[in-house]
């Protein structure tokens, strides 16, 4: 049996067929515009997060180039990485660790998770910080408390804390780990690629602000003792010149000794003082406070006993340094309410040694307890030597003045006695024994 044609030829079902797709099409006509539309929107949605991607790494390299150019702080710098790391990582929270030995102490915090300034743990790769330092690389744990079995340090931090997404990446200097950068979230939402690497960054500029600040601070330490050097070889060359001087007199050579100790030691007394039978005696003091100078002399003399600082420091011959009198040893209980009469807290003691004897002290008494530095000390101790050797001067020059003047009488009464050999009154008159004629 044939099938049906239309005046076309075509068959029914062909008819039925097209007439179906033609629907189709019309349907797909009029979906097609909001396709487009959806299209365009989610095209617009890119290209924003996109700009606003862009606007924010312009403006966190703009933070780049403040951090850069402050080079004289270290500490305002960290705290503008820790501050703009946290705005432009969408982070809630960030720290700064410097690896301090084998410990990570907070050098810069920002955030609304608790954090101790100056607290420290242990680097070890059981916290996010300690395995970011010891594998150099930046670590990224999608939920720190979901983690206790490959970070216990951290998890327990986490649960106590309560932060959960971290991120780390590690201070590198000259491919030295020196400490991280670490970001976190309250709430489960890993960092993107885009946020570690501007947190690397950020970490980069951190160590190139340390590394200034630790030049910069060897700098002025050098600096520091270049000057304190020139000072100290000027005052120095000062005393040696009034030595050079005053060699029968050393009371020249004591003032300008505490005199140029006072240049070195900020609010402070310089004095020598000398044993005197037995008590000990002020021979030289000085002080930029006149007033202060006069109440530290006024305690003078004391006995020479160990009840007294100074005393106890010339009888044992050893430096006595008392960073506050008024917590001074029991037995100095004496000398040390005696000391306190004038107004200072500190002295430091060096005892003026004669071979193995002591003759006096030189000391430097301080308005502010504390002791004295190394330098300091080493300085107090160069100028004990300077006062010996002016003492030892004046002490040489004397006897050689007897011995000399020994030998000028010596010799006149021999010149006397060789001219008159058969007359003794001539000689007896030499010596100032002259006898009347019998």
């Amino acid at each position: 049996m044939r099938r049906r044609s239309t005046p076309s030829g075509q068959p029914a079902k062909s008819r039925r067929r097209k007439a179906a797709q033609l629907r189709r099409n019309a349907r797909k006509a009029k979906q097609a515009p909001g396709r487009s539309t959806s299209s365009a929107e989610t095209k617009i949605t890119q290209l924003t997060r996109e700009r606003d991607e862009a606007l924010e790494q312009q403006r966190a390299a703009e933070v780049l180039k403040i951090i850069g150019a402050s080079r004289t702080e270290l500490q305002p710098v960290l705290e503008v990485v820790v501050r703009s790391a946290a705005r432009y990582c969408k982070a809630d929270d960030v720290t700064l660790f410097e690896l301090d030995g084998q410990a990570l102490r907070i050098a810069g915090h920002w955030g609304a998770v608790p954090q101790e300034i100056g607290a420290g743990f242990p680097c070890t790769r059981g916290s996010v910080a300690g395995r970011t330092v010891i594998d150099r690389k930046p670590v990224h744990v999608i939920d720190l408390q979901a983690a206790a079995e490959e970070f216990p340090e951290g998890y327990a931090f986490a649960r106590r804390l309560g932060h959960r997404t971290t991120a780390g990446v590690p201070l590198l200097r000259e491919g030295v780990a020196i400490g991280t950068l670490q970001i976190r979230r309250t709430e489960v939402n890993p960092f993107t690629d885009k946020q570690i690497a501007l947190l690397g960054t950020f970490a980069a500029q951190a160590v190139i602000a340390i590394e200034n600040a630790r030049l910069l601070n060897e700098l002025r330490q050098r600096t520091d003792d270049l000057r304190d050097a020139l000072e100290q070889q000027t005052a120095t060359s000062e005393v040696l010149r009034v030595i050079s001087n005053s060699l029968d007199d050393t009371q020249p050579v004591f003032e300008s000794i505490v005199r140029s100790g006072v240049t070195l030691f900020s609010e402070a007394a310089v004095s020598i003082a000398l044993v005197d039978n037995d008590m000990v005696r002020a021979a030289a003091v000085a002080d930029r406070d006149h007033a202060r100078a006069e109440a530290w002399r006024s305690i003078f003399p004391f006995p020479l006993t160990r009840e007294y600082m100074h005393s106890k420091a010339i009888l044992d011959r050893k430096m006595l340094d008392i960073p506050d009198a008024a917590h001074a040893p029991a037995d100095l209980a004496v000398g040390a309410k005696n000391f306190l009469r004038s107004g200072y807290r500190a002295v430091t003691i060096v005892p003026l040694m004669r071979g193995d004897q002591a003759i006096g002290a030189l000391s430097v008494v301080r308005v502010a307890p504390g002791p004295l530095s190394d330098k300091q000390l080493a300085t107090l101790k160069t100028y004990a030597d300077q006062a010996i050797i002016a003492i030892e001067n004046t002490r040489l020059l004397n006897e050689l003045r007897e011995s000399l003047e020994r030998q000028t009488a010596t010799s006149e009464v021999l010149k006397v006695i060789s001219r008159s050999p058969g007359d003794l009154q001539p000689v007896f008159c030499n010596t100032g024994e002259c006898r009347p004629p019998m």
